[in-house]
């Protein structure tokens, strides 16, 4: 089963490659930008993510796939990387599934010269584990 936070991070790294939501089965469209601000989500982003969450957004699902979010938030889904270009993808756990990638209709992706979508990293924390491992290194002998 996919977890709340796996979609969420599924969701964000598509709307950085520009990819839309569809809210109430494609009559609507939503793309929040920025989608990371500092070292969290950024309010657009969590104000869409509520809107999705919210029972009036009815059937969502990202621009180019098939399965709403409410199935991928169901037992029968996992969200893991694609093969061809690493990017958060649905996977049917059982059964057979759709194989192609939301990649699939952006030219030129995958781009490994171009910065990789990311989740929210807090500098802070990075820079406590660089000072932890050399803290670690200064004791060994």
């Amino acid at each position: 089963m996919a977890s709340e936070q796996h979609v969420r991070e599924y969701l964000a790294y598509w709307f950085q490659l520009g990819k839309r939501l569809a809210v109430r089965g494609g009559e609507a469209f939503l793309q929040p930008r920025p989608v990371i601000q500092g070292d969290r989500y950024s309010q657009e982003f969590e104000d869409c993510w509520q809107q999705v969450r919210s029972a009036a957004a009815g059937d969502c699902y990202l621009e180019g796939t098939n399965q709403t979010i409410a199935e991928l938030l169901s037992p029968a889904w996992e969200v893991d990387p694609c093969s061809r270009c690493a990017m958060p993808v649905p996977v049917k756990i059982q059964g057979v599934a759709d194989l192609e990638c939301p990649c699939i209709d952006l030219p030129g992706w995958p781009n490994t010269e171009l910065p990789q979508p990311r989740s929210p990293i807090s500098s802070q924390a990075v820079m406590e584990k660089v000072r932890d491992r050399l803290r670690k290194s200064d004791r060994q002998p």
